[in-house]
């Protein structure tokens, strides 16, 4: 047997214990193709021989195919399929990879921020690599205090633990020190025209007079900018005057700022513009990837010239497309004036699309993760909705979830004609799994039901009694459920008359039902979900004096 030969043997050996003994002449030849790529100009060859040399295999019997699989030191490599759910590879090297999520601190994070952690959690965490936390808040104007300790709490609630916080507010020394380095370099200038000049010349396609300044001119402006009055002077890096987008054209580096930082209160003047603070970060951090929005494809053309100016390598950047979901208020700045006009109970009311608001309804955070997770960083606008979130979620708590009596807007009903006397209606836990128990649910002739349920006709009171309804006279009418089917009775839920709990469910769009639930609800702690038989699914807010405060999630 040559070397043709045996490799063509091999092959088909390989082949024919994948498919019980029996190899395929086309699959062994469409094997040496795509794995011995320098074989492929003998193809003529490796045909002819194929059909003889299968053939041969295929006549072996199982134990001596399997002799000549040892023989040969072969053996069959299944391919792993690893389902990325949406997220496709990074590009680039694998190698030490350090990405970073880095929000401004305006409010807590909504459902669109997790558009971002999300993507960036999920690389680190497949590739063993280093997630930072950067809050980006040098712009005191966007700059809610409260949101440094909502943002990290936010992405624990996520699932997300980032490896390190960094605040850009503690950076400005650095970015002083690299203002200062652009500028010795020639590729950033102080400007003193004022903004309505510097745009005529710069859609114009025209360099300002400042440009041509000198090292030390600019220099000398760089030392007097914080005696300066705001808007006097900013630092601009110095683009392509010719660029098609104007926007990229010299931009700003740094101005003066006269709002008092929630941080630094009045320490600081002078303010780093967001591309370079970034840009110069992303560097100095070692990030390997950067995910961003499509919205800030020319920020990256900008910081680029800034990494082009220092000699530092890029980054790998990739755009996502943007996130859209209908009936549901992501502006953080609006909730914000919600909130302080009233309108907002908190950042928690179940109308915002905060995470703290999702999660006060008891959706599951693995329900948004997965979500986020599926629709990738591709370039394409993504939809979501409520819907989706539901029926994932649901997926998720449906085994989790105990099931309960509610009925809202309660009315007492005595059953004329009952003489059953006490006693105990029995109803399991979850109906899936019994080994969680039952709930107690005592009758006597008398109970509560909801105020809907009052029409003429005979209904069944759940495994309890079937009862007749005729205007404000319900009557007993017989015991057994297969009497209830025979005259198609509807089945309504009702609560003990006296083994009974105060329950108000705040909807998700903030309205409230009120009425009773059954006692066994009182076993239960905040945080809590359960499925209301008749309402849907519900968490556990707060446990008041005798009422129970629930927060609606979904049906």
């Amino acid at each position: 047997m040559n070397d043709l030969e045996e490799i063509v043997y091999k092959h088909a050996l390989v082949n024919a214990a994948k498919h019980k003994g029996n190899a395929n002449p086309g699959a062994v030849i469409g094997s040496i193709m795509s794995q011995e790529p320098e074989l492929r100009k003998r193809g003529k060859e490796i045909g002819s021989l194929a059909g003889k040399i299968v053939a041969q295999v295929n006549n072996l019997s199982a134990d001596e195919q399997a002799s000549e699989m040892e023989k040969y030191n072969l053996e069959i490599r299944e391919k792993k399929h690893v389902k990325e759910v949406g997220l496709q590879e990074l590009p680039g090297s694998h190698d030490n990879i350090v990405m970073r999520f880095a929000p401004n601190p305006s409010g807590p994070l909504h459902i669109g921020h997790a558009r971002s952690a999300v993507p960036n959690g999920e690389y680190v965490k497949r590739h063993n690599g280093k997630l930072i936390l950067r809050i980006e808040d040098t712009d005191p104007k966007r700059v809610y205090e409260p949101a440094y300790d909502m943002i990290p709490e936010d992405l624990k609630w996520l699932g997300i633990n980032p490896d390190e916080i960094i605040f850009q507010s503690d950076r400005f020394e650095i970015y002083y020190d690299y203002a200062r380095q652009l500028i010795e370099k020639g590729a950033a200038y102080m400007c003193t025209c004022d903004g309505a000049t510097f745009k005529q010349l710069k859609d114009n396609c025209q360099p300002c007079p400042c440009r041509d300044n000198s090292v030390e001119e600019n220099l000398k402006l760089w030392h007097e900018f914080d005696k300066m009055d705001a808007g006097e002077a900013v630092l601009r890096v110095k683009t392509d005057i010719n660029h098609k987008n104007p926007a990229i054209r010299d931009w700003v580096a740094m101005r003066l700022v006269d709002e008092t930082h929630p941080r630094l209160k009045n320490k600081y003047r002078i303010y780093p513009m967001m591309n370079f603070s970034v840009a110069v970060d992303d560097h100095l951090m070692g990030m390997t990837h950067v995910l961003r929005g499509k919205d800030h494809l020319a920020n990256t053309e900008k910081q680029k010239y800034l990494y082009n100016h220092m000699g530092w390598d890029l980054p790998e950047y990739i755009h996502y497309g943007r996130l859209k979901m209908e009936d549901i208020a992501l502006s953080t700045s609006k909730a914000l004036e919600g909130i302080e006009s009233g309108i907002y109970s908190g950042w928690d009311d179940p109308r915002l699309g905060t995470l703290r608001a999702i999660a006060r309804r008891g959706i599951n955070p693995k329900s948004i993760y997965d979500l986020i997770t599926e629709i990738g960083v591709k370039m394409a606008d993504s939809a979501i909705s409520w819907k989706k979130i539901y029926g994932l979620n649901r997926n998720l708590i449906e085994p989790v979830a105990n099931r309960y009596f509610f009925v809202e807007n309660p009315q007492l009903i005595e059953i004329e004609g009952y003489d059953g006397g006490d006693m105990i209606i029995e109803r399991s836990l979850h109906g899936d799994h019994l080994d969680r128990g039952n709930r107690l649910l005592p009758f006597n002739g008398t109970a509560y039901i909801a105020d809907e349920d009052i029409n003429d006709g005979i209904f069944r009171l759940m495994d309890a009694v079937n009862v007749n309804i005729d205007g404000d006279k319900i009557t007993y009418n017989s015991t057994s459920f297969e009497d209830a089917r025979e005259v198609k009775a509807k089945i309504i839920q009702w609560i003990p008359a006296e083994d009974n709990v105060s329950v108000t469910i705040v909807m998700d769009d903030a309205s409230t039902k009120k009425g009773l639930g059954e006692s066994s609800l009182k076993d239960l702690k905040v945080g809590d979900v359960v499925q209301f038989e008749r309402i849907g699914f519900a968490r556990l807010d707060e446990i008041a004096d005798d009422e129970l405060i629930f927060y609606f999630a979904h049906k």
